[in-house]
């Protein structure tokens, strides 16, 4: 097992710096294609909070809706700037198993201890989160949330067969490991696009389950409806209207600091490797940017 590593202040503050560079480039896709997104989890949370990154978190998310994903996907197939990111998901890397997409930085490498075997391709990144309608019908949802929990077990299972705490849980996670990738992502993609084909009260990305009982099934679909712009780091993001709703489901009372000894990142890494960018040079990149998009309106 690899030596794990525990990021200094001035290491985390660079690789939020790096994550930042990427939020950006989505960013700037987004208003250029009129696709709508907002930051979420840990990265929304810091925006109403912080107005920038939680001090302590290690980690980024934004959010779309399936019908604004695909949007993006396409644009970033002629508009990504190749030279610097990578945009991972199952159709991009034959070795990817999350059911959620990452844009990742080349040249640089964060490796999450304990998954050092893991095949696709690494990085620093940040995570690209798609939720799809959930069923209203109560024992349908039940249904189609047992059908993605399932899915979500098997394309855990490269990491779960040697992960799992516990041997037996290792022994499922072999037996699971076995099942093709492929077949699972489709029969994602047809539960999906069967539950999007009208709206639905809630919405979730059901292979990447909600941590709280009171969206155990998933969010409200109003709240993907409206958003706003907000601070982030010094330049103006996107996140929901109804964030307040959004993040207190999320988190409950989110405003509320946790203790000292809870003020930490997810985890710790095996490996990192990081690029010297600055807060000033992205704002710049950022301001550059917008000014071409105004030019061309």
């Amino acid at each position: 097992m690899s030596e794990k590593i525990t990021l200094s202040k001035e290491k985390l503050r660079q690789l939020q710096l790096v994550e930042l560079e990427m939020i950006v480039e989505v960013d700037r896709i987004c208003r250029k294609y009129k696709i709508k997104y907002s930051l979420d989890g840990g990265t929304l949370l810091g925006a109403v909070r912080h107005h920038g990154f939680i001090p302590w978190d290690d980690d980024a998310d934004v959010i779309f809706t399936r019908h604004e994903y695909v949007k993006f996907y396409k644009a970033c197939k002629k508009e990504l700037d190749q030279e610097r990111f990578f945009l991972q998901d199952y159709t991009t890397d034959p070795y990817y198993r999350w059911g959620y997409a990452k844009l990742r930085r080349k040249n640089t490498e964060f490796i999450r201890y304990g998954q050092e075997k893991m095949r696709y391709r690494t990085g620093i990144c940040i995570d690209i989160f798609v939720v799809d309608n959930v069923p209203d019908n109560k024992v349908l949802r039940e249904m189609y949330y047992g059908m993605n929990f399932f899915i979500r077990k098997v394309m855990y299972s490269e990491l779960g067969r040697t992960a799992a705490d516990h041997v037996f849980l290792r022994g499922i996670y072999e037996i699971l490991y076995k099942i093709p990738r492929d077949p699972m992502f489709r029969l994602r993609n047809c539960l999906a696009a069967k539950c999007n084909k009208k709206k639905t009260k809630l919405v979730s990305h059901l292979l990447y389950q909600y941590p709280r009982k009171e969206c155990k099934y998933g969010m409200p679909a109003e709240c993907f409806e409206s958003y706003i712009e907000v601070e982030f780091e010094g330049m103006p993001l996107k996140i929901f209207a109804d964030y307040d709703r959004y993040l207190t489901l999320l988190y409950h009372h989110y405003m509320e600091l946790p203790p000292v000894e809870k003020r930490h990142g997810p985890g710790e890494a095996s490996c990192v490797e990081l690029i010297d960018i600055t807060l000033e040079e992205i704002q710049q990149r950022y301001q550059n940017e917008n000014k071409k998009l105004d030019a061309e309106k």
